[in-house]
């Protein structure tokens, strides 16, 4: 009788035992599920490590070691094969690109002829300034492409968050993962609005970030063999914080092309579309006086729906042809003529009207 009791107080414990393994590994399973509930990152997490296979897959390279906050930044991440704007698809700044061939895009693309001494290091910081329309953001992708350095498009939006402590971990991941993926070259377009000078009013988020964004910037100065290089864009240089501008090694302004420039501009634009050989490039360059790269790309697109209107009111009447006759010289001395400058344009832009009975037909 006390045998069957013992036996009968040993299977009670050892049920006990289980029972209590079992409901302590519940408890823990839920522990770790409300853990990541609540973990503020979480699904950023979930899209950063898809974003770090695809970042693998898109520069060609072998998965890398990076942080849960690289992982964040990693869809900034643009590689240079995939760009398509090369200094040959900019037309002018002639002298400017041959200048950052050699200050900027030489020494990502040969480190070699710059690891001796200090004065032929990698340059830390190029910033681009001049008015709206004037290629600023072309030219940093050509840079890009030039140099075969990965191109991280910096976006604010990325790096703000409302968590205590997250902008500055993600503002040095931006440095971090550069690092690791040199060249690389840190892309921020309207650095004004994010690096502009400090002031009483703004939140203590952003004077925190302008402060781990100067300090890591700084630390590259350390190592002469990094090739790494801010590059940054702007329309108000005046707005930069002094401690930002004195940061950047060099400064050039994409002012609005000159007579020449703006026919070379012409020339890249209409590159590989269907025009008259009679184009008088010069004449019309002298017709584009103030205008930018854009206003000028923006007047050729409007020219080029004169040909397809004429086109399609020929359909209308019957009159069958292959496709629309190639742009002309009138076409584009009438589109110039009716286009305004970026100033104007900003405030009423320009619109090719047609009338809806130019289309009736179509169906």
């Amino acid at each position: 009788m006390a045998g069957s009791s013992s036996a009968d107080a040993k299977a009670k414990l050892i049920q006990d035992l289980i029972l209590y393994a079992a409901s302590a590994a519940l408890s823990m399973a839920v522990l770790f599920v409300g853990l990541r509930h609540l973990d503020p990152n979480r699904e950023a997490s979930k899209r950063a490590i898809e974003s770090r296979k695809q970042l693998s897959k898109r520069l060609g390279r072998t998965l890398i070691h990076t942080t849960p906050y690289e992982d964040m930044i990693a869809g900034d991440v643009v590689n240079p094969d995939h760009i398509d704007v090369e200094f040959d698809s900019i037309g002018g700044l002639d002298g400017i690109k041959g200048t950052l061939f050699q200050l900027a895009i030489l020494p990502l693309r040969r480190p070699e002829l710059f690891c001796h001494g200090k004065l032929l290091g990698p340059m830390k910081g190029v910033l681009l300034y001049g008015p709206p329309g004037t290629g600023k953001t072309m030219l940093a992708k050509a840079i890009a492409k030039e140099s075969g350095a990965v191109f991280i498009n910096v976006k604010v939006s990325t790096l703000m968050s409302k968590w205590f402590g997250d902008a500055q971990k993600l503002v040095a991941a931006v440095f971090s993962l550069a690092y690791k993926l040199q060249p690389a070259i840190i892309f921020i377009d309207e650095v004004d609005s994010f690096l502009g000078q400090r002031r009483a009013t703004e939140t203590e988020m952003l004077t925190s970030m302008k402060t781990e964004f100067m300090a890591l910037w700084d630390g590259f100065t350390t190592d002469q063999n990094a090739r790494v290089m801010v590059l940054a864009a702007t329309n108000r240089p005046s707005d930069l914080d002094e401690a930002i501008l004195r940061r950047f090694s060099q400064a050039f302004e994409i002012g609005k092309p000159s007579v020449s420039d703006r026919t070379k501009i012409l020339k890249v634009v209409l590159k590989g579309e269907r025009i008259e050989d009679s184009i008088d490039f010069d004449r019309l360059a002298g017709l584009c006086e103030g205008y930018t790269g854009s206003d000028i790309l923006e007047a050729c697109k409007q020219a080029a729906f004169f040909p397809l209107r004429e086109y399609l009111q020929d359909e209308k009447k019957g009159e069958q042809s292959q496709a629309p006759r190639p742009l002309s010289q009138s076409d584009l001395e009438r589109a110039l003529a009716e286009s305004k400058s970026t100033k104007v344009a900003a405030k009423k832009p320009t619109i090719v009207s047609f009338r809806l009975d130019d289309y009736e037909d179509l169906d």
